[in-house]
This record gives structure tokens, C-alpha cells and sequence, in this order.
């Protein structure tokens, strides 16, 4: 029997070495820097900088521990206005969609959608730090942030290995410091804290620009001064990866620059600049190209970010073109809608449709059809249920992919999520046939256009 005892205290002593290792490589911070969205100024198109650690989670939003094993950690960030505090810790899905379940992420979303689902997880998660306004409608302010970022805007991503000795000494220094906000646009703003938590990892790794962004912490120049950090640092294994937005009606965000990088690209700032001052412009000019601040490309290398699979390749152009062929074919043979306006139409049905909940806990679309209010899903759980319109069911999908297909920076689709969705549009098809070969389709309101019938 020794001998066996032996074995046992080796084979336990081999697997907690295993479980070490596994949290050892499971462990890293991430950089996130999102794009900036809508049209107030030029300081808005430097976007937004937030972290996300995978090894440290949200007890509550202003409590942080170690996650537990299957926990995806969490996404901290500094912002201006939120209940007094100076950050703020989100579960990462939710932080991304505004749900906590990946089956109930929306596979396309209009403005209505994504208030709903951000104030749900407000009112169930939230009230501590945003409380219900006294009239009991939605609280303004900037708390929407903090839930849903992909829904606004796509973020790049760029993730470091780090160890649980790190993330625990993070929780106890974040948790013991005071947390109220101080928070100033040109200090103390978003980008500033994620280099402080960056630095809190790895000394000195992340710093400012005085020349190219006039002395303010940007989002991009964190990003950039990372990935130079890391190439010093090969034993990190920088991984680069892009989040896409949610395909839907929201505006698209746009790209993301630095300081004086925003004043050069923005006609309504360098145009004036330059007829009243030329001298002044071409050292604009000057100061953009020496300090390189445009050759930096945060798309470049960066693989796609999915909820239920790994990370990978953006779909190749040939294969992107040959996907966007066989959609402008179907659509075309479908209707006579063209793919952009199906997105359109998509958009209005859904801005007079409720949105809710099904008995499951699953996003849907309450639409009235006659004398009739029909729930349609919209989530990849519930979108084949029983209940949902075929027709309606493949128009989203079919919006969804014209999306993913679109041209453009970043990256939005990999291959995989291509022949997913594609695979959900021939079950849509499937049975919106079925539902006319039964007669069990009804229609929808009248003048609701390509909505008020079915498939030809």
C-alpha cells in the first residue's frame, strides 16, 4: 500500500499542477479601446478606453474578487457622471450586450431594443449606483455606457498575460482605495485610468504623447504604446482581436483617432484653421506626420472576437464577395427589396414593435398582426420559436448578414459566423415554406410593406 499512496500523492500533486498552470495562462488584461460614436467634436472621435481583466470579477459593480472557474471576469472602466464614482465593474457579456446569457444576445437591434435591454439589467443590477428616477421612466445620463458597449460602437482589443498574484493584488488595491470620482477630459479621463490599471500590471508600460495628443491620454495612444510595450515583452503574447458591433439601425461608429489627429481629419476644424492661419495648419500637419500618429492601425492583425467560439480570422475577401453574391441573389429572388433597404424595413417594423421578454427569459419583439400581438424572437435562443414569423425571422437574418458581408473597417464577421448565420437564413427559408405550404403564416398590418405577406 505505500507504493499506492505514493501514486496518489503524485497523481494530486500533478493535478494541482495542471490547475495551476491552467489559471496561469488563463489569466490576462486587456485593453479595450472602442470608437468613438456621434458627431459633437472633435475630442469625441478619440473614443473610449476601458479594461477588461479575466481573472478579476464584479461581486457588485464597486466590489471586485477572484472569479470562480467558468466566470469570463470583468470589464472596469472610469466615467464621467455615474452615481459619483470613479469606476465602475461589469460582468463582460453583460458589459458588451446588456444581457447575462449569451443566448439571448440580439442577432440585430434598433435604438428601442437596446434602451429596453440596457434599463432590465439597470433596474435588476444596477440601482445602486443608478436609481430609479422619481417619474419611473429610463434615468438619463451617461450610466447607459456601462452596458451594451457593442450595440454603440466596435472596440479592438489587445490582451497581455498576466498572473493570479497580479489580479489579487489588484482586487485588494482597488477594493481598499476610495472610489469617488474625479473624472476631467483633459486629466483623470478614461484612457488615464485604463493606463493606471495597465501600469498596476506592468510598470511604466502605458504613457501619453505630449507632442501628438497636445498632453492628454488618449485611447489610441494607450493601444499603440501597448503594442510596443509588448513587442519589448514577447513572454505577454500580445493577442489582438476586434469586437464587433452589433449588426441593427444604430448608427455605425466611426474610426478612432488621437488629438491632434482628430483636428486634422476634421474638415470643420482644420478647414477654417487653415485660411485664417496656414502657418498654423501646416504645423498641424507637421506634428500629425512626425509623430506618426496615423500609421498606428488597431485593426491590423486583429482576429474576431465571438462569444461561443475562439478567436479568429476575419472572412477572406473572396469569400466575403462570394457570401454578399449569394445573398444579392436571394434577397433578389425573394423580393424586390434590395439588401439595404430589407435593413431599412427591418428598422421600422421593429421602431413600432414592443420589446420584451418570452416565458424563458429571451429578448423578443412584441408585433401586432389584425386584431393579434405575436412575440418573434430575436435572439439566437429563441428565434425559431414556435410563435415567430418565418418571413419576419428572415428578414432579420438576412439583414443581419448584408452587415456582417459590408465592406469596411474593422473587421466584422469570421468565416465561422458567416456559415452560421447563413445556416440559420436556409432554416428561416425552410420555414417560412412550410408556413405557406400549411397556411399557417398570417399576415401582418396592413401597410407594412414587404411584411404584409408571405415569401412568393
Amino acid at each position: 500500500m505505500p507504493c499506492l499512496g505514493s501514486l496518489r500523492r503524485a497523481v494530486g500533486m500533478l493535478l494541482m499542477l495542471v490547475a495551476g498552470c491552467a489559471s496561469l495562462a488563463g489569466a490576462s488584461a486587456t485593453l479595450l479601446l472602442e470608437e468613438p460614436y456621434g458627431k459633437l467634436g472633435f475630442f469625441t472621435a478619440t473614443g473610449h478606453a476601458a479594461v477588461y481583466l479575466s481573472g478579476v470579477c464584479a461581486e457588485t459593480p464597486l466590489v471586485l474578487r477572484p472569479c470562480a472557474p467558468g466566470e469570463l471576469g470583468a470589464v472596469i472602466s472610469r466615467y464621467d457622471g455615474v452615481g459619483g464614482y470613479d469606476w465602475v465593474a461589469i460582468p463582460l457579456i453583460p458589459y458588451l450586450y446588456a444581457v447575462e446569457r449569451t443566448d439571448d444576445i440580439p442577432l440585430f437591434v434598433d435604438p428601442k431594443v437596446v434602451t429596453f435591454l440596457r434599463d432590465q439589467y439597470r433596474r435588476k443590477h444596477l440601482e445602486e449606483i443608478v436609481p430609479d428616477p422619481a417619474n419611473g421612466e429610463v434615468p438619463g445620463g451617461n450610466w447607459y455606457e456601462l452596458v451594451g458597449s457593442a450595440y454603440d460602437r466596435a472596440s479592438y482589443a489587445f490582451e497581455v498575460e498576466t498572473t493570479p498574484a497580479q489580479d489579487e493584488a489588484f482586487i485588494r488595491a482597488y477594493n481598499s482605495a476610495p472610489n469617488r470620482s474625479h473624472f476631467r477630459t483633459v486629466s483623470h479621463n478614461c484612457a488615464d485610468f485604463a493606463k493606471d490599471v495597465i501600469n498596476f500590471y506592468y510598470p511604466k508600460a502605458l504613457h501619453r504623447s505630449v507632442v501628438a495628443d497636445v498632453g492628454i491620454t488618449t485611447p489610441k495612444q494607450m493601444a499603440k504604446t501597448m503594442v510596443k510595450f509588448s513587442a519589448r515583452h514577447p513572454e505577454l503574447e500580445l493577442s489582438r482581436y476586434v469586437i464587433p458591433q452589433v449588426p441593427g439601425t444604430e448608427a455605425r461608429s466611426t474610426a478612432v483617432h488621437g488629438v491632434v489627429e482628430s483636428f486634422l481629419k476634421s474638415k470643420k476644424y482644420i478647414v477654417p484653421s487653415a485660411v485664417v492661419s496656414p502657418i498654423f495648419a501646416g504645423c498641424v500637419a507637421a506634428v500629425y506626420e512626425g509623430t506618426g500618429a496615423g500609421r498606428f492601425k488597431p485593426a491590423q492583425q486583429a482576429l474576431v472576437f465571438g462569444v461561443q467560439r475562439e478567436l479568429e480570422p476575419p472572412v477572406g475577401p473572396e469569400d466575403r464577395r462570394a457570401y454578399q453574391i449569394e445573398l444579392n441573389h436571394l434577397v433578389a429572388a425573394d423580393s424586390a427589396e434590395s439588401s439595404a433597404r430589407i435593413q431599412k424595413t427591418l428598422g421600422r417594423m421593429m421602431s413600432s414593435a414592443a420589446p420584451g421578454f418570452d416565458s424563458q427569459g429571451h429578448p423578443v419583439l412584441r408585433i401586432r398582426t389584425g386584431e393579434q400581438v405575436v412575440s418573434v424572437g430575436i435572439s439566437g435562443g429563441n428565434i425559431f420559436a414556435k410563435d415567430s414569423s418565418g418571413p419576419i425571422v428572415q428578414e432579420l437574418l438576412e439583414a443581419r448578414l448584408g452587415a456582417e458581408l459590408r465592406r469596411g473597417n474593422p473587421p466584422k464577421v469570421s468565416e465561422s459566423d458567416v456559415e452560421r448565420d447563413w445556416n440559420l437564413l436556409q432554416k428561416a427559408l425552410n420555414s417560412s415554406d412550410n408556413q405557406v405550404a400549411t397556411g399557417s403564416s398570417k399576415p401582418l398590418q396592413a401597410g407594412a410593406g414587404r411584411w404584409g405577406g408571405n415569401r412568393p
